[in-house]
């Protein structure tokens, strides 16, 4: 038999994908994936974008493009990073497949086997599936209410015995907690790691869907800020605000790291598809983004209070949860102690699925919470689902 790498022993299948693929077969009704709805994909949209192409265009689109990314679609991917406020023009921009992508160029830039990276606990499933996958030695810090904990992250910064090669954050409506970092946690994330040499992944695909006109003030990006002493790679992606199919993100880092990043990137892929950077460019540079991102933006606020009005009249008194102000997540508490896992299980058998806790423990342990996702579920399946998460928490639970 073939031996296999240990990176590739250290894999194990997501369970939120095993979840995805029993609840496809099973008509369950679906709380685990966390992608847009089918429903809400701006198919006329891009319709009307490929008829209008012109050939030379369309010839464009069917070539191998610059390993850095299609030119048409740097520049207007440019000018709407611009508009957010990024420091496009200090920095340099690279096309990526899929934000997941952008991560695994960047582990591979900074990190070497048995490395200490520093991570959010709860954190990003995708993210630590590529950590892992380069065999990195994961160092959870918890996440508060308001971020990342300042505390946590500054013992484990200035322990002796470690020197972190990387930082990893979702700042913005976390997955899979749902919170948004106050701006005074980015404040004091910046003291904390200025002059330290320690790069900071600031991986931000969420941030175009807030709820609250008034939570724009604190979608400030660590990379807008641009703090000197602080080398930011800033990575977001398509997925969220166009559809995930298109598989294409991208990083904006400083010219140092870009330059590694980019010829990283060509031993991987060459480039990401010509043909879906053509069709991401146009629906930038004709301006069809900002009306499609604030109708899903409107369409998931009311399927998110939805879940909110359902999970109050439903769930015990001793299940917790946070309100959404944006993104695709609900974060449910279960007592202390109890297994989400026997708690999913007998929902599977009722009908309904979110995804255990453990699942985003850098360490696999904790599991008394639950992820539930409202993106990729009517108001009407979101009604029937979420009584019947709430009835398995009661029978094996209470």
């Amino acid at each position: 038999m073939a031996t296999f790498s240990k990176s590739v022993s250290n894999l194990r299948s997501s369970e939120i994908r095993d979840l995805m693929g029993l609840a496809n077969k099973q008509g369950i009704i679906l709380f685990s994936g966390g992608m847009p709805d089918n429903d809400l994909f701006p198919l006329k949209e891009l319709d009307i974008i490929y008829h209008n192409l012109s050939n030379k265009e369309k010839q464009i689109a069917m070539q191998y493009c610059p390993t850095n990314g299609l030119p048409q679609l740097l520049d207007s991917l440019s000018t709407f990073l611009r508009k957010k406020g990024l420091p496009v023009d200090a920095n340099r921009l690279l096309i990526t497949t899929g934000s997941i992508q952008a991560i695994n160029i960047l582990v591979k830039t900074f990190v070497e086997p048995g490395d200490p990276v520093i991570v959010e606990n709860p954190c990003f499933i995708g993210a630590m599936t590529v950590f892992k996958s380069y065999q990195a030695d994961l160092i959870p810090v918890p996440l508060t209410p308001e971020g990342i904990s300042m505390e946590g992250l500054k013992t484990q910064i200035e322990r002796t015995d470690i020197k972190p090669r990387m930082i990893y954050i979702t700042p913005n409506f976390h997955n899979p907690s749902g919170i948004l970092y106050t701006q005074d946690n980015k404040k004091a994330l910046i003291d904390i790691l200025t002059n330290r040499n320690i790069p900071l992944v600031e991986d931000d695909v969420y941030s175009d869907l807030y709820f609250y006109e008034e939570d724009r003030q604190h979608l400030k990006s660590i990379k807008e800020i641009n703090p000197e002493g602080i080398d930011v790679c800033y990575t977001g992606s398509f997925s969220k605000i166009l559809g995930p199919g298109l598989r294409l993100g991208w990083m904006l880092v400083p010219e140092e790291i870009y330059t590694k990043c980019e010829l990283i990137k060509q031993t991987l892929d060459a480039c990401s598809p010509s043909y879906t950077q053509m069709l991401a460019h146009k629906f930038l540079e004709s301006g069809m983004v900002y009306d499609y991102v604030k109708k899903v933006r409107g369409e998931y606020k009311k399927r998110a209070a939805v879940m909110v009005e359902v999970l109050k009249a439903h769930m015990p008194e001793s299940v917790t949860f946070n309100v959404p102000r944006g993104g695709f997540y609900i974060w449910l508490q279960l007592p202390e102690g109890s297994d989400a896992t026997d708690v999913l299980n007998k929902a599977i058998e009722k009908g309904a699925v979110g995804v255990s806790g453990k699942t985003f423990d850098p360490h696999e342990t904790v599991n008394d919470k639950i992820r539930l996702s409202f993106c990729n579920t009517s108001e009407d399946k979101i009604r029937k689902g979420i009584p019947l998460i709430a009835e398995a928490i009661r029978e094996v639970l209470m």
